[in-house]
Parts: structure tokens; sequence; C-alpha cells
């Protein structure tokens, strides 16, 4: 019997939001690039089938998954730092950047499977699965499929996006899946000319989340430029800039690992 390839994956993290435009692929790509720069293997698990964004952000849009006679399907693979790598399985890898998919629910599960099951993950230290927004088939399939140990919660300080938070948290909660914190995105806006902070979206919508769901706490990120700039670019944000945006990304993927691997374990991260 064929070893299944999620047996070798240590840590599978789905990272999810109740809604959308809250950030959630790009808080999934820094974090999971920032956990490369760390020397671990990364896999990043492009869930959202009719939105794949994940290759954009990397500046791999062009690439191909390549095949073997068996079926098997092997990741796009981009090293980072000096022992990282990130590995990335995508629908937009197979379908083409403007190519819509216009699916039901059934066909779009199907490809999840295939993307689990069929292809050459290898060891991986972290998967990351970037979900589409919302509570509904592409995560409950996940679930079922690789039975995540972790869930992290993207939200912004408003109370309309915490709302849905809430119910991501209650899904992950419903589920068994341990819920390793909430990251809030957009989250404030520290002027470059005056160093004044703005509260463009309000400050402390998911830590106020946190408290009173019981759930850890991750980290902000404040509205940065440059993660919009990086983003459309594909020079992706944690390894071309250097700010107290991107320390953000640092301590969250610190506390990561410390979760997992921890606390006695203090990593420096490799140059980038």
């Amino acid at each position: 019997m064929t070893e299944s390839p999620a047996n070798k994956i240590k840590h599978s993290i789905m990272v999810m939001s109740g809604k959308g435009g809250v950030g959630k692929t790009t808080v999934s790509v820094n974090l999971g690039l920032s956990l490369a720069l760390y020397g671990k293997v990364v896999g990043i698990l492009d869930a959202d089938i009719t939105g794949p964004n994940v290759p954009k952000m990397l500046n791999i849009e062009d690439a191909t998954m390549t095949g073997e006679e068996d079926q098997t399907i092997h990741p796009v693979e981009l090293p980072v730092g000096a022992d990282g790598a990130v590995r990335v399985v995508s629908m937009a890898f197979v379908i083409g950047k403007d190519s819509p998919v216009v699916w039901r629910g059934p066909l779009k599960m199907q490809v999840l499977k295939q993307f689990i099951e069929t292809v050459t993950w290898g060891d991986l230290d972290y998967m990351l699965i970037d979900l589409p927004p919302g509570t509904s088939d592409e995560p409950l399939s996940i679930a079922q499929l690789l039975h995540p140990d972790g869930m992290i919660i993207v939200t912004t300080p408003q109370d309309l996006a915490l709302l849905d938070a809430r119910k991501a948290i209650d899904m992950s909660r419903s589920l068994g899946i341990p819920v390793l914190g909430i990251v809030e995105n957009m989250s404030g806006f520290t002027c470059p000319k005056c160093g004044k902070a703005i509260d463009i979206f309000k400050v402390g919508g998911g830590m106020k989340a946190a408290e009173e769901l019981r759930v850890p706490f991750l980290g902000r990120i404040e509205i940065d430029p440059a993660i919009c700039e990086t983003g459309d670019s594909g020079k992706p944000f944690i390894l071309n800039v250097q700010s107290k945006t991107a320390e953000a990304f640092d301590e969250i993927v610190r506390k990561i690992m410390a979760h997992y691997e921890g606390e006695k374990w203090t990593p420096e991260p490799s140059a980038k």
C-alpha cells in the first residue's frame, strides 16, 4: 500500500477568514516565506480553487507542476534563504491566470483531494492551507483529508470582519482543530512622513476577540503600501522589505514555531 503524502507533513495549518478582503492570502504567503527563512521546508496549498492568487504573489504564474507516469504531481518549488524552501500547489498552474473556474462544489472537492493525495509534497515541516473565505465546502474537505493540527484566523479590526472571524473559530472548534490564534491584519497605519499612527480601520479588535473567545492573539500587521506593491509585482514582501511590518510577521512565525517546537528553541532567521 502506498504511503499517503500527507504522512510526510509534520504540521498542517489551515489559514481561514470568515469573509473576503482581509488579506488572508497575503498573510499565508508571507508566513510561509518567514518559516522558510528559518530553514523550514514549507508547503503552501492554494485551496481557493476559483480564485487562486498565491502564484501571482510569488511571481510563479508561468510555472507548471510537473507530473509522472504514475500520475503523481510535483509542486513548484522555490528555494528560500540558506536551507529553506516553499513548495506551492495551485489551480492557477493548471488553468492559467486568466481562465475562470466555473465549477460546483463536488468538482472543487475532487481537485483538492488530488492536490493532497497525488502531489509528491515530500517531507514538509509545515503546510499552510490558504482557504477561500467562509466556512463551507473547502475547509470541511481539507479537515477530512488532512486532519490539520492548527488553524490561524485572519481578520481586520472592523466589527463586521470580527463577527465572521468568530464563526471561523466556532467551526474550528466543532471540527476539533486547535486555534493557534488570531492575526489582526490592516491594523492601523503609520505615516511614513511624520511617523504618526492613524487608525484607519480601528485597532485592537482582533485582540479583543481573542480575549473574549479565549484563543491566542498572534499579532497585528499594519497597513503597509509595500505589501501591496510587492504582492502585485510578485516580489514577496518578506524577502524584499525590512520594516516594522516585516518584524510583525517574524514575531507571529516565532509564536507558531514556539507552539510546535517548544519555547526553548530560539532560532535566528537565514539572511534574506
